[in-house]
């Protein structure tokens, strides 16, 4: 039920196009995956989605056990039915999550109230909904993950946090190791023995492990060939762009991918901006999911050609260009900068949509274009051209 084609390798660089076939549809790689953190991609529909050629999106287990949960869920038919998406779902395990915003709150004084306790076995966290206590625990996360019904699944890992020491990074790679063979067994577990229930047929579910190690090579490659060694239909690269410099990221992206088979997707967790896709391409990742498109959207800054800009500058008021001249996507098919800036001074919806739209559309279109260039043997070429003309202008 899954499989990976490799279609084309760059001579010149890691760089490759392929195809992963999953129960609910093929991905074309490299692929940006949309976040729908809590069963929607912010602002749009799944009509918007495929209309992007969105071929695949990302779902955040975390998010989904602690409201409406994975029971809930479960009883609608699944995840895809759930939300009206007919095509691929990747889940993630949770893991940076619980790390990132499992501290809670104490709700009557609006005070951090307890941080996160982590042993052998998983992970004490409060839920920032309302401060109640949840124990995750690999089988959990797996389970939880089983109930959501996506393609692919994440092992459940412990993202140290970026400042940390050698000593801390390694206990928590080793950690990491522990946990995913105890996610395998739990995964193998609940395929042998999965009974469709209230109707939902069980498709197959791809297991990702998670390569961890910060920002120390030795570490990183380590932790490669221990996922690798493993065999799982897919490998991640996880803990990198939570504030490591971008060097630092390259370095371990660069230290990690020899050690990934070439025969399985690579998964590059938590990027998604123009210049690092590119980069990471480059090195021979696959995959990539981040939040950042649809966040900075929100916030009404869009991508062009020539770089980043915020639709809310004085010098967009009488605009009667699109966001990006010679885009394709609704937006820019039908709307001025002048009208969507002044959506946003209004706080109307639609503004938030239609920005979401188009910074959405420019990154599917860059991988589409990424890999034409990479089966035409002028991946590098192009790459050189367009970070040339797009860092002009990477923070407003």
């Amino acid at each position: 039920m899954f499989d990976f084609k490799i279609l084309a390798s760059d001579k010149k660089t890691s760089a490759r196009t392929g195809v992963f076939t999953t129960p609910h549809g093929k991905i074309q790689t490299p692929v940006f995956m949309p976040v729908g953190t809590k069963a929607t991609v912010k602002t749009l529909s799944p009509a918007d989605l495929k209309n992007l050629n969105a071929e695949i999106i990302l779902s955040n287990t975390y998010h989904l056990y602690l409201r409406p949960t994975q029971q809930l869920i479960k009883k609608m038919g699944g995840l895809h039915k759930f939300m009206n998406w007919p095509h691929p779902i990747l889940t993630d395990s949770g893991g940076f999550q619980v790390f990132s915003l499992g501290q809670g709150k104490n709700f009557t004084k609006g005070m951090t109230k307890v941080t996160v306790k982590i042993d052998e076995n998983g992970v004490e966290f409060r839920s920032h909904l309302d401060g109640s206590k949840h124990y995750l625990t690999p089988e959990k996360a797996t389970q939880i993950q089983h109930d959501l019904g996506a393609d692919i699944i994440m092992a459940f890992d412990e993202c140290a946090p970026a400042d940390s020491t050698k000593e801390y990074f390694k206990k928590a790679m080793t950690r990491t190791h522990n946990w995913l063979i105890r996610c395998i067994k739990e995964h193998q577990k609940l395929s042998k023995k999965s009974i469709p229930t209230v109707g939902v047929a069980k498709n197959p579910q791809a297991l990702f492990g998670i390569v961890q190690g910060g920002i120390f090579k030795d570490l990183r490659i380590e932790s490669a060939k221990f996922i690798n060694a493993l065999n799982l239909p897919g490998n991640a690269i996880g803990g990198l762009s939570v504030g490591e410099s971008k060097d630092q990221m390259l370095e371990m992206i660069e230290a990690t991918v020899p050690h990934l088979s070439l025969k399985k997707p690579r998964y590059l967790m938590g990027v998604g901006t123009p210049e690092d896709l590119l980069e990471a391409v480059e090195r021979g990742i696959d995959m990539f999911d981040c939040v950042h498109p649809t966040r900075m959207s929100r916030h009404g800054a869009f991508w062009k050609e020539d770089g980043r800009f915020a639709i809310k500058n004085e010098c967009f008021k009488f605009d009667k260009n699109p966001l990006q001249k010679d885009c394709k996507c609704e937006t820019c098919q039908n709307y001025s900068r002048a009208y969507i800036r002044h959506l946003f001074f209004e706080e109307e919806i639609l503004g938030l949509r239609l920005v979401t739209i188009h910074n959405l559309h420019f990154l599917t279109d860059l991988m589409k274009e990424v890999r034409e260039h990479i089966s035409a043997g002028t991946f590098s070429k192009f790459k050189k051209s367009f970070l040339k003309k797009f860092l002009k202008n990477k923070t407003a």
